[in-house]
């Protein structure tokens, strides 16, 4: 039994490293680059547009902490290119997830145009046991992205509203916006890792004395507001980060080279466990209940998706989730499924149309008699294939069933990508799941099954079909809905309410 409590373990939490993922990802971008303007966005507080200024070289070196101890480095270094900005970036770190210390490296290589506007990206991350390689380019009102894993390349579009910035490049220009405190801009940010763009909010808060490198001096601190996640940067007025402070105990500050590549430990406290949220009671045998109602507080319900088949949300604050059955609200609901083709696509991260993954499926739903047991026969094999490690990475299907190896997330990638390929309409959501007397962020997927009525939730990861009601979904979709747990970790809290076997 003790065994089986350490297996399940190391699979939960894989929703958190990708949010970790994510906030680093625009953490990373915020070592301000010399000189610039806000270029056509300017000044949402005076409304004027700053004149840009020609860039000149430079680099910067931070050290990255996780409550207060030195986890990994930074090296930005910046200048012209092309027409208009270079910056290159290459960061590491030593990440302890679910007991298991890894090491991880992420490089980028990007161009802006004149007005500090994305014009051409590449993006590689390298981890234990994979690799996730991205390059695009913007033509017109389309991005154009080629991705490679696995040793495949493939291409996609993804369709611009407006010109977006890189996280890398989001401070330039402030100092000339001459923000006055309490005044704000925002910018819309593109993440390579899920392929989506969201707002970031920047306000000035005012000049502050900080202790830089020893030194005690005045800096203009600015609030970062991404997806409801609040950060703060302490500017110099060359207008380089040297400070910058967060959620998760993370934290930068501008170094010296030397000083960067030394003393990098992997010692800091676990990811998993400083995200959990506190249940308050011991659920015995989760499995068994049929419904559960806890009480959210403290989160920004408006981007999440609490409401829809098996979860209700009130005006209360009250979420409660219903164990699934065969033949269950609307049984028969075949033919009204909206937007069906969404969900049987392939897409950089759920690639179903690969050969491989098409032929693994083949295998694995040979003669299965409809859609039913064919779902039950992906999460079993995706259960018993699959070894149960942390993994830090962008997680794909190919590379799942290349390395047989992952968390939560490699499962659900690879669980969508099978059911694609077999015919049967999937999701990815994520959420929270109750474990070892907390709730942990989590990865699952559901299924479109007519003969249950509708969408049914199942988990690979912990061979669960369908999944037990402690699993509380916040969002559901692609990699990009991820971004809109955000604003949720380290802030949620919840109190169980009610329940029923």
């Amino acid at each position: 039994m003790a065994a089986d409590r350490v297996f399940r373990w190391r699979v939960i939490g894989g929703a958190t490293i990708l949010v970790f993922m994510i906030l680093l990802a625009v953490r990373m971008g915020i070592i301000g680059l010399p000189g610039g303007g806000l270029g056509r966005e300017g000044s949402r507080a005076t409304g004027k547009t700053a004149p840009t200024t020609p860039p000149v070289e430079r680099e910067v070196w931070m050290n990255i902490y996780q409550q207060g101890q030195k986890i990994g480095y930074a090296h930005r270094s910046a200048g012209p290119g092309g027409e208009g900005f270079r910056i290159q970036e290459e960061i590491f770190m030593q990440v302890r997830t679910m007991g298991v210390v890894q090491g991880i490296a992420l490089r980028t290589e990007n161009t802006l145009n004149k007005e500090l506007a994305l014009a051409t990206f590449s993006f590689d991350l390298k981890s234990n046991l994979f690799a996730f390689h991205a390059r695009g380019r913007v033509a017109g009102d389309r991005l154009l992205i080629d991705t490679r894993t696995a040793g495949e390349e493939r291409r996609y579009e993804v369709p611009l509203k407006e010109p977006v910035r890189l996280s890398q490049g989001m401070f330039t220009g402030v100092a000339a916006a001459r923000l006055a405190p309490g005044q704000e801009i925002t910018i819309p940010i593109f993440d390579p890792m899920t392929m989506g763009s969201r707002p970031v909010k920047l306000t000035y808060v005012g000049e502050e004395m900080k202790t830089a490198q020893g030194k005690t001096i005045p800096l203009r601190k600015y609030a970062i507001d991404f997806m409801g996640a609040r950060q703060y940067a302490w500017l110099d007025k060359e207008g380089d980060v040297v400070r910058e402070e967060g959620m998760l105990g993370l934290a930068l500050e501008k170094t010296s080279r030397e000083d960067a590549r030394s003393g990098v430990s992997g010692g800091a406290a676990d990811l998993t466990d400083l995200a959990s949220v506190a249940a308050g009671r011991k659920l015995e045998d989760p499995e068994g209940l049929q419904s559960l109602t806890v009480k959210l507080a403290n989160v920004d319900v408006r981007p999440l998706a609490l409401s829809g088949d098996r979860q209700c949300y009130d005006s209360g604050g009250l979420l409660t989730v219903r164990k699934e059955r065969r033949g269950g609200l609307n049984p028969g609901r075949s033919g009204d499924l909206e937007n069906r083709d969404v969900y049987m696509a392939a897409t950089p991260f759920i690639q179903s149309s690969h050969p491989d993954v098409r032929f693994r499926v083949g295998e694995i739903v040979a003669g299965s008699a409809g859609d039913e047991e064919k779902a039950r026969r992906i999460v079993a094999w995706v259960h018993g294939n699959i070894e149960k490690r942390p993994v830090l990475s962008v997680a794909n299907a190919v590379e799942t069933l290349k390395n047989r190896a992952g968390d939560c997330t490699e499962h659900a990638v690879l669980t969508a990508a099978l059911a694609r390929a077999a015919g049967v309409p999937a999701v990815m959501e994520a959420g929270l799941v109750y474990q070892r007397g907390r709730f942990y962020y989590h990865a699952w997927n559901a299924f479109w099954l007519p003969a249950w009525g509708g969408w049914v939730t199942a988990d690979a990861a912990l061979n669960q079909f369908p999944a037990d009601v402690t699993h509380l979904r916040l969002v559901r979709g692609e990699a990009e809905r991820q971004l809109d747990l955000m604003g949720v970790v380290g802030r949620i809290k919840l109190e169980i309410k009610d329940m029923s076997r």
